[in-house]
């Protein structure tokens, strides 16, 4: 409990509870719980239930995901090498299951960034429902208006200086600084992508989260040997 205390210092007890039991420990919630504040360990506060912004014709302004490829995100989040120069990486997830998506980690993003990375998402997973963004110029360009229309999908933008109405991203980037961006130093752009990468797959695969029953977004699958094709 202590050494996964230290490797993820941003998680609380249940959190590192699910991992216990994930990694073959027979202990509840609440005994963990007695020994993590037996050891002084970080116990987060709960955080305030947020009501919802309605607006003044009393229609409510968010969008609620239905199913998987139903609503992505997508935002920007800023960072520095330790040398001083900045980065951008943009985030897209998927507001149902919670999945990050990808990220994508360069110096300067632009609209023409954004059309990549959601094209190799459309070929991978088909186009969703709709498109979430903020209205940054990189969002509303009329490339990017045009391309996502030509693929079938829809935009929903948010109403500006109303980061709430795109609170699944707002979240996920809050977790990326707290836990990532916050207790790293990035000597290289390079460096960067990588930790960054091996992080989003640790985030979809390891990291239990809790509006998915302790569950991560998109556990790793393992095949049994006997089950596995045989390959000629």
């Amino acid at each position: 409990m202590i050494e996964l205390a230290r490797q993820y210092g941003r998680y609380g007890y249940r959190r590192v509870a699910v991992l216990l039991r994930d990694a073959g420990w027979s202990v509840s919630d609440g005994r963990v719980e007695r020994l993590w504040r037996r050891e002084g360990l970080k116990v987060p506060p709960k955080q305030a239930k947020k009501g919802r912004l309605w607006l003044n014709d009393g229609s409510c302004v968010r969008m609620r995901p239905e199913h998987r490829n139903h609503v992505w995100s997508y935002d920007f989040v800023h960072c520095r090498t330790d040398d001083g120069k900045a980065f951008r990486t943009l985030n897209i997830i998927d507001e149902h299951s919670r999945e990050c998506l990808a990220i994508r980690v360069k110096r300067k993003l632009n609209s023409t960034d954004v059309i990549d990375a959601l094209t190799d998402l459309f070929i991978l997973r088909g186009p969703p429902a709709f498109i979430r963004s903020d209205n940054g110029p990189e969002f509303v360009a009329q490339a990017v208006r045009d391309w996502i229309a030509a693929v079938g999908a829809k935009t929903a933008y948010i109403e500006p200086g109303s980061p709430w109405e795109n609170g699944y991203c707002e979240s996920f980037n809050g977790r990326m600084r707290d836990e990532l961006l916050n207790g790293e130093i990035f000597y290289s752009l390079r460096e960067a992508q990588i930790i960054i990468e091996e992080w989003r797959t640790h985030y979809n695969t390891k990291r239990p989260h809790s509006a998915l029953g302790y569950r991560p977004p998109a556990p790793e699958t393992i095949i049994p040997m006997d089950q596995r094709p045989i390959m000629h």
